[in-house]
This record gives C-alpha cells, structure tokens and sequence, in this order.
C-alpha cells in the first residue's frame, strides 16, 4: 500500500511538470507570435544615406619599391534620413573614415550621438585626415596611376551602432556600416578643385548595411 501511494505521488508531479512545460511553451509561442506579428507590422526600414560633398585637402604620396606613406585629408558632407513612419533611429556611435582600395586611410572621426525622428534628416560635415599612414607599394603604383588619369575613387565609410524605437520600446542595439563612393576628377564635377587638381563630381547614394 505505502509503494502504490509513492507511485501515485511521483505520477501526480509528473503530471504536474508536464502541465507547467506545456503553459510555459504555450507562453513562450504566444510571445514569439506577438514579436514576429509586430516586426512584420513594424519592420524596420535602413535609414538612408547619401554622401553630398567632399573636398580634397591633401593627398601627398611617398612611395619605393619597399614602402609608401600616404598623407591625406578631406572634408566630407554625409546626410542621413530616417524613411519610417513609426521608428526612431538612435544613433550612439558614428565613426567616419576614407579607404582607398579597402585600405584604411585616415583616422577615424567621431560624430556625436543623435536621435533622428520619424522622417527626420540629419548632416555632419566632418574633417577626415590620416597624416603619413603607411601605404602598400602596390597600391602606390595604383594611386599614382589614378591621380595621373584624373579620375579617383575614394570610399567613405561609416561604422556604427544604432537602435530602433517604437513608441516607448527602445530595441538593443545593431551594428551599422555605410559605404559611400567619393569620386573625384579634374574637370567637370561640382565642387572647387582640391589636391591634385581633383573635385568632387557628383552626390552619391551610399550602401547601407544593419
């Protein structure tokens, strides 16, 4: 009698386990319901960027067959706009830099946090500059080529991190990278000429990545 009153005990937690595991996936589907119904609805759309103007300051090459250093500065003006309806853009860290061929060539500019509201437009101008960076020989040669033809290609890149807000619910936050082409050539383009006798050509939409 005692073994058969010890069993309907182990069957009655049992039971009582089951009951709690099931409420709780019933529990934890209804909230991944609910979260998937309000992406759908609310689905972030990637703020838009566009790279409006740059000036090239300096472009000053030293280059061997073993080593190059590259000096450079520029000034850019990137724009930024929120396309959403419903979603805020917090963006708590923005750093601005130039590449040339994927190589990094100026420090990295900071520009201050921002909250961009729905439909809001946001512009930095800031001033990116890499003095005696050390440069590759073989992209010396391709530098060198670029600025003989008239015609350069720079990147402005962007490296971030952002977080939505909908209503009064704010999300973590997510990794932003933008890539904006500058390209720069000796006659025609829109700006004043700059180093080298370059200046900007025209506005640029740039490649946004969340």
């Amino acid at each position: 009698m005692g073994k058969d009153c010890g069993n309907h005990g182990d069957d009655d937690i049992r039971q009582a386990c089951r009951r709690l595991l099931t409420i709780l996936f019933g529990l934890a589907l209804i909230v991944a319901i609910i979260a998937l119904i309000v992406y759908l609805v609310l689905r972030p759309t990637h703020p838009r960027f566009f790279l409006q103007d740059a000036t090239l300051r300096q472009l000053d090459l030293s280059n061997s067959s073993t080593s190059g250093v590259l000096s450079t500065a520029l000034q850019v003006t990137v724009a930024s706009r929120n396309p959403n309806d419903r979603v805020g853009v917090y963006y708590d860290r923005l750093d601005v830099y130039a590449s040339y061929k994927y190589q990094q060539i100026t420090l990295a500019a900071s520009l201050p946090p921002v909250y961009q509201g729905h439909g809001d437009v946001d512009v930095w101008s800031p001033v990116l500059s890499g003095p005696d960076v050390p440069f590759a020989p073989y992209l010396g040669d391709a530098l060198a080529k670029d600025v003989a033809a008239e015609y350069l290609i720079l990147q402005v890149k962007i490296d971030g991190r952002v977080r939505w807000k909908v209503g009064s619910w704010i999300s973590g936050h997510y990794h932003l990278f933008v890539t904006c082409p500058a390209f720069f050539i000796a006659s025609g383009g829109n700006g004043y000429p700059g180093a080298n006798g370059l200046k900007f050509q025209t506005a640029t939409y740039c490649r946004v990545e969340v």
